[in-house]
């Protein structure tokens, strides 16, 4: 035979010089619970990951850049008492997300902070946006009306110290609005990572018990995406980018390799992929019955994502991967 394609899978040497995809932990952003209180809490939904005081996220943060990961993005445990149906408390610049902010900026001057821009953490109705009844006494979501306090949420962050504001909310022309409003207030400087193909889907659910941010009525699908349609994802990537987006997103991300690789061949810009709370709980629950290796299916789900074509990825096994990085175990 001429042709023998496993002489170039013969040694792991030889495989190392021929791996088409790499991984690092250069690649990651790590997503952070924070809350109010003093104590570290164990989230039930979410084996492993934690709701962080300020001082233990400052801690936990600072552990994980130390080991190489470039990011974290910030995500709020907001009491009840201080929701509303405006949710006026997302741009209160005293509040925890500000704090967080400052905090990280501090203690970790090299850190990236991300911060999430959306309304549902402060929502008293749960959603991304301001909800209204309409005519026919359905619930609605306020488009325009949700963009303006963006806005002001935005600005609160890039003022607290913010490198990078993600607006996840999916309405229409935020990008754009959050550029302008970001510009006129001197935070030229702020990049925006949109989530430009956030679909409706049913892998958010141990988030929102981690969050406690499930929506009280109704649900996401008149602004999150259908997850059957894929033109619909590149639309929102081209507008997003002609807003003025630095970065776009994808997210899930296990499940929507395809759109992965779609938006990675539609766009010049930076692509993120979020590996989001269902991923997470059904490695952790099958690695935990003994049906899966751990280490073995993070690293293959992973690097499935990066061969997909996403640049940076959101995953909650951020350090974990960036210590086997650091051990030499991949």
């Amino acid at each position: 035979m001429l042709h023998r394609p496993r002489r170039n899978r013969k040694s792991p040497a030889i495989r190392n010089l021929v791996r088409e995809t790499s991984l690092s932990a250069k690649d990651f952003i790590y997503p952070l619970f924070v809350h109010e209180a003093e104590e570290n809490v164990a989230i039930e939904s979410m084996p492993g990951c934690t709701r962080w005081s300020l001082a233990g996220l400052v801690k936990e943060a600072g552990e994980a850049h130390a080991l190489g990961v470039p990011a974290v993005v910030i995500f709020p445990a907001v009491p009840e008492e201080k929701k509303n149906s405006t949710a006026d408390e997302c741009y209160n610049p005293n509040g925890l997300v500000p704090r967080a902010i400052q905090a990280l900026k501090q203690a970790h001057p090299t850190l990236c902070v991300i911060t999430d821009v959306a309304l549902d953490p402060y929502n008293s109705d749960g959603h991304d946006g301001i909800v209204r009844p309409n005519r026919n006494d359905e619930l609605e979501i306020i488009n325009d009306e949700t963009v303006a306090v963006l806005c002001k949420q935005a600005i609160c962050h890039a003022h607290a110290g913010a490198d990078i504001v993600s607006p996840s909310d999916m309405m229409d022309g935020r990008v754009e609005a959050l550029r302008t409003a970001l510009d006129d207030a001197g935070y030229q400087d702020v990049s925006i990572l949109s989530y430009s193909a956030k679909y409706a889907s049913a892998y958010y659910g141990p988030f929102r018990g981690a969050l406690d941010s499930a929506p009280k009525a109704g649900d996401k699908k008149t602004y999150q995406m259908d997850y059957a349609n894929v033109r619909e994802a590149v639309r929102e990537v081209i507008l997003d980018e002609e807003e003025g987006a630095d970065m776009v997103m994808v997210k899930p991300a296990g499940a929507y390799l395809d759109i992965i690789s779609k938006v990675r061949e539609t766009t010049s810009l930076p692509v993120a992929a979020y590996q989001v709370s269902g991923e997470y709980l059904m490695i952790k629950s099958a690695a935990d019955a003994g049906w899966l290796d751990e280490k073995a299916i993070v690293l293959e789900s992973l690097f499935a994502i990066k061969r997909a074509g996403a640049d940076l990825i959101l995953t909650y096994f951020a350090k974990q991967v960036a210590q086997w990085e650091i051990d030499g175990e991949f």
